[in-house]
């Protein structure tokens, strides 16, 4: 162990060490705790009392801890003694115990007594209280938890805890089969790679004796003829597999594998739902993915053989791999793309449509028949079309995907759900009419679309696509959610559009496209549902970031009805609108206002008339979402120098601010902190202040000459009022943001060295100001009445005060009390245990006649 290591154990030992006060009060706890009298413990308290003891436990292996505090071993005997103890306090008792036992010091000082008692045969095992999944649960997290070192591994098994726990894995609680599984994982890897000294071979001798007991277990599972105890082995072995790369691993298949790959052929073993994910996880496995011959061949025929909604899971999850055989590849790449090309089959005209694959893995008219019945047509599609969309989203993809025949597959499922679509053949018209109007299909299908427009290779159906988009966006029979989908795709694909007209001069019909997009746009800004009006909104928020730079895209914008439709939203009688409207107008406006030669008439006129709508939305609006987005949107304005000189400027942020910091909403006053923010941080770079304290500063008079020039403009847009007002805002974030800030300023104006002590500020007028400023500080958000206009001394105006105050309060103090969690008091192990006794009470206070 390095120095460093020790170092850091020794460190946590006493940070995480028992205090006294607590060593006096777990006595009492802990016979509360035992005393069937008092009335239960919370469960909250109790997980975290557990909580506490496992961080006691974790850096001190010793035995003292139960050896200073006989107090845990007799509370542990007591809860053993009772004829009938609750189910919470036994569960909580065997949790407890196995947390102790974790090292090997403890497990010895307490298996003598207290261990067999609690997890042998003659413990809960036994008795009624065990029907209790809580029992049972506690039994097992017990277990593992004292579960990392042989003696507690040879324990479990001689006393025939191995039994005990492959039973509970067909628990009927699910939890406590799941915990049961991941336990027999956990003993299975202790014992193999504790107690192995030599690499291992398929021979039985060669397991230590634990794992040879879990293993053979797991074997006879798997040949038996109950359907459940082969299904509870092969998910532990799934968990295994995923979670143990060890070489041993390879050993245990090849012990199994033939088992494993009889099942994909019996038919009256029902295990083939099981076998993908177990083969997944064996992929990613570097033991298995490296290897030729076995294991690829059992994949490939599970390919085969497991159904197209069971095989697909494991086709996509190979075509993740980036070490994986061609030819398996090319087989999960085939199951992958089965049902899209049924589609386009089914779609065309007889011979019409030669076929996207070659050869197909499993019979076609499974698929077909998939496809055909109403039960199973848009589960399979949606399966597809999610894998599709998982391997599009990969930055690099490990296999080609045919783009053209993907894109063509989408445009052809949007059209039969949407009815424009009428193939000849009987197989098309049964899914045509099968998925009509199915929102689940399209929903799936344009999340595809919109990812696809990323790739290239798709150009030349671009034209018919945007035919498909813009009937969608014109139908009135497209559901709200289904128009939102369609919208992002539209807008993906748009800004795919303006890209290829860029490089190939399609200027004529990338004008068309848009006009007729911006004319849907129109109606849809008209609808009477207000989720269309919203997500219209959206659309074109999204179009004018991707696109406001395009001559061809402005000028079809601003020549049709939207900006004066959208700008008439602001008063929608709806909130979630509304604030789409502010977002809009907010984007609209570097078109028309701020852009450098802004094509629309009366400019400064309709620039001052939004201006003014946008602060009347922000001062009188009921809603918080239309505000928020208000002070979003001017946020957005100065950052990006919109907002005018610098005087206008400082006029405009004064305003913003005076009207948000009596806000009710505290994201509307944690945005007017963020505009202030930007505004500091552009008025110092304007004026030439170093960002950084330690920077030279070439000139000291010139260095004086702007910071008392900016120190003058935070003032008169009474920025430091609302700085100080918000240390005491009774919504933390509002605060720690207003303290960041604060200390960037000071980190601007004052070297470190340079910071006064406020003791010796106190005599001057100011001082003395600053001074209360720092004690009302410190009472946070119980402050009350917080003056911002020069009471007691402290004028937010001027200067001079400011930069004492700057250079005086003690703003790491303030920014630690600010991060500290609301509730660092009540989580000490103190607080814990004071609570636990306050709602035991004492045994007289309980038995206090109520009469």
């Amino acid at each position: 162990m390095s120095v460093q290591e020790s170092w850091f154990i020794a460190r946590a030992r006493r940070r995480f060490a028992m205090t006294r006060e607590c060593s006096l009060l777990l006595p009492r706890v802990c016979a509360a705790l035992a005393d069937p009298r008092q009335p239960g413990s919370d469960d909250t308290c109790l997980e975290k009392l557990l909580d506490w003891f496992r961080d006691l436990t974790q850096f001190d292996p010793t035995v003292s801890l139960v050896q200073d505090n006989p107090c845990l071993t007799e509370f542990i005997a007591s809860v053993l003694a009772l004829p009938e103890p609750s189910a919470s306090i036994l569960s909580f008792t065997l949790r407890l115990a196995g947390i102790l036992a974790a090292s090997e010091n403890r497990f010895q000082h307490l298996q003598e007594k207290l261990l067999v008692r609690l997890f042998g045969r003659d413990g809960p095992l036994n008795s009624a209280v065990w029907e209790d999944a809580s029992v049972r649960s506690g039994w097992v997290e017990g277990v593992h938890s004292m579960m990392h070192h042989q003696p507690a591994l040879h324990f479990l098994c001689n006393g025939g805890g191995i039994d005990v726990i492959f039973t509970l894995q067909g628990d009927p609680s699910l939890f406590v089969a799941s915990a049961a599984s991941q336990l027999l994982v956990h003993m299975l890897t202790l014992s193999v790679e504790s107690e192995t000294t030599k690499p291992l071979s398929t021979k039985d001798c060669d397991w230590p004796a634990c794992a040879q007991m879990i293993i053979k277990r797991i074997e006879d599972s798997l040949q038996s003829s109950s359907a459940s105890h082969i299904e509870q082995s092969l998910k532990l072995l799934t968990s295994l597999f995923g979670s143990c790369r060890a070489t041993w691993t390879e050993v245990l298949w090849l012990g199994i594998a033939k088992q494993i790959e009889s099942f994909l052929t019996e038919e009256t073993v029902q295990a083939q739902h099981m076998l993908a994910n177990l083969l997944l996880n064996m992929a990613w496995s570097p033991v298995f993915c490296d290897t030729e011959g076995s294991f690829w061949a059992l994949v490939t025929s599970a390919l085969e053989h497991l159904t197209p909604v069971q095989a697909g899971p494991l086709a996509v999850g190979i075509l993740r791999l980036y070490k994986c055989p061609q030819d398996v590849r090319i087989q999960a790449l085939t199951v992958l793309l089965q049902p899209m090309d049924c589609i386009l089959r089914a779609a065309s005209q007889p011979l019409e449509y030669a076929g996207l694959l070659d050869e197909s893995v499993s019979d076609p008219i499974t698929v077909e028949s998939l496809l055909s019945s109403k039960s199973s047509c848009a589960s399979l599609l949606c399966q597809t079309l999610a894998h599709l969309e998982e391997l599009l989203s990969l930055i690099r993809l490990p296999v080609d995907l045919p783009y053209t025949s993907l894109l063509r597959f989408l445009m052809t499922i949007l059209q039969f759900c949407n009815g424009f679509l009428s193939p000849a053949s009987p197989l098309g018209s049964t899914i045509s009419r099968i998925l009509i109007n199915c929102f689940r299909v399209q929903r799936s299908a344009l999340d595809v679309l919109a990812a696809l427009s990323e790739r290239k290779g798709c150009d030349t159906l671009i034209g018919s696509l945007f035919d498909v988009l813009l009937a969608y966006l014109e139908s009135p029979n497209t559901s709200p959610t289904v128009l939102k989908k369609t919208f992002q795709a539209t807008s993906k694909w748009l800004v795919r559009l303006q890209e290829l007209s860029c490089s190939n001069s399609q200027w004529q019909q990338t004008e068309k496209i848009l006009q007729d997009v911006l004319l849907v746009l129109q109606k849809r800004l008209c609808s009477p549902c207000w989720e269309v009006r919203d997500s219209s909104l959206e659309f074109l928020t999204v179009l004018i970031k991707c696109l406001r730079d395009q001559d061809e895209f402005r000028q079809s914008l601003l020549s049709s009805e939207v900006p004066r439709l959208t700008e008439n939203l602001l008063e929608d009688p709806e909130s979630y609108v509304r604030a789409s409207a502010v977002t809009a107008v907010g984007h609209l406006a570097f078109i028309t206002y701020f852009a450098p030669e802004s094509p629309v008439i009366g400019n400064q006129y309709n620039k001052e008339n939004t201006v003014a709508k946008l602060q009347e939305i922000l001062s009188t609006d009921p809603e918080g979402f239309p505000r928020r987005a208000v002070i979003s949107i001017f946020t957005k304005w100065l950052r990006q120098g919109c907002t005018g000189q610098l005087e206008d400027t400082e006029k405009f942020v004064s305003r913003v601010i005076q009207t948000v910091e009596h806000d009710l909403d505290w994201e509307v006053r944690l945005g007017g902190l963020e505009l202030v923010e930007v505004f500091c941080s552009q008025t110092i770079c304007q004026l030439g202040l170093p960002k950084c304290p330690y920077a030279p500063v070439s000139s000291a008079v010139t260095s004086s000459i702007h910071q008392n020039e900016s120190l003058q403009i935070f003032c008169r847009a009474k920025l430091f009022s609302f700085l100080f007002q918000s240390l005491c805002d009774c919504d933390k974030p509002v605060g720690q943001r207003a303290c960041d800030i604060l200390l960037g300023l000071r980190g601007n104006f004052y070297p470190i060295s340079t910071l006064k002590d406020s003791q010796g500020t106190e005599d001057s007028p100011a001082g003395h100001g600053i001074a209360w400023l720092q004690r009302t500080l410190r009472q946070g958000s119980l402050a009350q009445n917080f003056p911002t206009d020069g009471g007691n001394g402290v004028d937010f105006q001027d200067p001079e005060s400011m930069m004492l105050a700057l250079g005086t309060i003690d703003l790491e103090e303030l920014h630690d009390e600010l991060n500290k969690s609301s509730d660092h008091v009540e989580k000490s192990p103190q607080s814990l245990l004071q609570d636990i006794l306050a709602t035991g009470g004492t045994i007289e206070e309980n038995e206090a006649d109520c009469y």
